[in-house]
């Protein structure tokens, strides 16, 4: 089944692939596979397109430390408006593989797991090509525009915030305080921006090895 769904996405990103840049945003909450799938997606689309993918992430493109707690370590809206240099991400990354762009890019601009800038040599796109970016916040209105492909991934907070903790080691409680930041700053973003309505394609991911195509 998990295959079956895979080669369904591959197939829409092989509609929609063209003799540009094809611009693929794979969004959900915390938790819900984002990364994981973005990196099986990847060598899968590769090899049914023959084109180069360029796989990046807004994770690539924190704020340092100060910036994200600027409205407290526990604030969902700091959560919300604080976690990413969005201007940076446009600059460095989007603008460059949009139309009119000069396909010199830069996958990651920060780390915040050291908190620190990442130093890196711009890259050169090919022409056509593919970019597979995963991250929360993606369909939010400042980058919305840039996805010629959104994909959503619908995960319950009980079970997004289970994998968190497998995965990080944090309470699996979505109503732990821990929690409450994340939790709550993504409904923020689900009541300002509805992502689920405005993604192009929209999955039940609540099962990892039978997710379903619900729409798209």
């Amino acid at each position: 089944m998990r295959r079956a769904f895979l080669d369904a996405l591959v197939g829409r990103i092989l509609d929609r692939a063209g003799q540009g840049i094809l611009r693929v945003g794979i969004n959900g909450v915390d938790g819900s596979g984002k990364t994981t799938l973005a990196d099986e997606l990847a060598p899968l689309v590769a090899a049914a397109t023959g084109l180069p993918v360029i796989r990046a992430s807004i994770d690539g493109f924190h704020n340092p430390r100060a910036v994200r707690y600027t409205q407290g370590r526990s604030s969902p809206r700091g959560f919300y408006e604080d976690s990413f240099n969005l201007k940076l991400f446009r600059e460095l990354l989007l603008d460059p593989l949009s139309p009119g762009g000069n396909r010199l890019y830069r996958p990651a601009a920060f780390d915040h797991r050291i908190d620190s800038t990442v130093i890196g040599e711009p890259q050169l796109a090919a022409i056509p090509s593919i970019l597979i970016v995963d991250g929360i916040f993606l369909l939010r209105p400042e980058l919305a525009g840039y996805w010629n492909l959104s994909i959503f991934l619908d995960v319950p907070f009980t079970q997004s915030f289970a994998r968190m903790s497998r995965r990080d080691g944090n309470p699996p409680d979505e109503g732990a305080a821990e929690n409450l930041r994340y939790r709550d700053g993504q409904r923020l973003y689900f009541e300002a921006c509805k992502p689920q309505e405005r993604a192009d394609v929209l999955v039940d991911y609540a099962n990892l090895e039978r997710p379903a195509i619900l729409r798209g």
